[in-house]
């Protein structure tokens, strides 16, 4: 009989809001249903893929309906990942205390920003989202999970696990998931999660220092400032920016900066710096909240559609000079 999990979240817990807080829920495996608020999406587990409707009750406890029956030691592996995934573990005392500096976002309760079930997902959707377009990094996911991801019982496609990944020929994966120069790096990122030499507990122990746990990303393989920035806020470590070119069309449309990328570079550091450890929250809630200006609440944009065209660059955008206000 399939298994049903109950999960209870925090109490400031919103499913739509926090499930479409972040780009990569519209990537695959992911699958957010705007009409009956649902976020569906495959986990590898340890005796294989299992299919995952998550649905929010009346009262805020969530509701996991896998489609095969889970064992004792796959129902933790799932509540797991499934708490990572929509960051459960981000206390509503650490929300208020983001609030408590950055005001605009408490009306709407944002705090929390999705993210992947495991961390080798994460780090491998932020080297498909670096230097190339939306739509491709939409192309490199699908084909990942269809070519290397294992199927579950009603179909779909898991994620690729590391040991799959490592066992990957570069040219594999640049032939048939059009991952283009960055097939032997992700090879190179799998074998470092399977060897053990990217140890995630210490990464995310607040007695790391930020600063060691950006040098330690930025000499991996394939992973800059940027990628090591966005690593990091996936890891729950919002210090750091992220900064690429839609952080400078971002400057120049919204915050109405000009100059040079470097000089836009020091802009925003400097505008952003008075949000201390919460840097990217403020940052990220800036850029969702204008993306939302232009297509509409995140919880209802389809991946098929406005999913595929969310940033700035593809939603034709005319530039204006206006100041981020609303409070999302």
């Amino acid at each position: 009989m399939p298994t049903t999990l109950t999960i209870t979240p925090p109490d400031d817990f919103d499913l739509a809001r926090d499930v479409c807080s972040y780009g990569y829920f519209l990537l695959e495996p992911n699958h957010w249903d705007p009409d009956s608020a649902t976020l569906a999406r495959v986990l590898d587990l340890e005796g294989g893929a299992a299919g995952v409707v998550i649905v929010q009750q009346p009262g805020g406890t969530l509701r996991a309906r896998f489609d095969r029956s889970l064992d004792r030691r796959e129902q933790a592996e799932a509540r797991s990942q499934i708490t990572r995934m929509l960051a459960l573990d981000v206390s509503a005392s650490e929300v208020a205390e983001f609030h408590s500096v950055d005001p605009r976002w408490k009306k709407s309760g944002r705090g929390r920003l999705f993210r992947s079930p495991t961390l080798f997902e994460d780090v491998i959707k932020t080297v498909t989202s670096c230097n190339v377009a939306w739509p491709s990094t939409i192309t490199m996911n699908r084909r990942l999970c269809e070519v290397m991801g294992r199927p579950c019982p009603s179909g779909p496609r898991a994620f690729p696990t590391a040991r799959k990944l490592a066992r990957a020929k570069p040219e594999t994966l640049r032939a048939r998931c059009r991952v283009g120069y960055r097939d032997a790096r992700m090879v190179e990122l799998a074998k470092l999660f399977v060897r053990g030499e990217i140890d995630e507990s210490w990464l995310a122990d607040p007695a790391t220092d930020d600063e060691a746990v950006f040098k330690f990303l930025k000499s991996l393989p394939g992973i800059g400032p940027y990628a090591a920035g966005n690593i990091m806020q996936l890891l729950g470590r919002y210090s750091r920016l992220a900064i690429d070119t839609e952080s400078f069309r971002h400057a120049r449309t919204v915050l109405g900066m000009d100059g040079s990328d470097a000089e836009l570079t020091r802009a925003l550091h400097a505008h952003y710096d008075p949000f201390g450890r919460h840097r990217f929250r403020s940052y990220w809630f800036e850029l969702w909240d204008y993306y939302e200006s232009r297509k509409g609440p995140a919880h209802t944009w389809d991946k098929h559609t406005t999913g595929t065209t969310f940033t700035a660059t593809r939603l034709n955008a005319a530039p204006e000079r206006k100041r981020p206000g609303r409070s999302g």
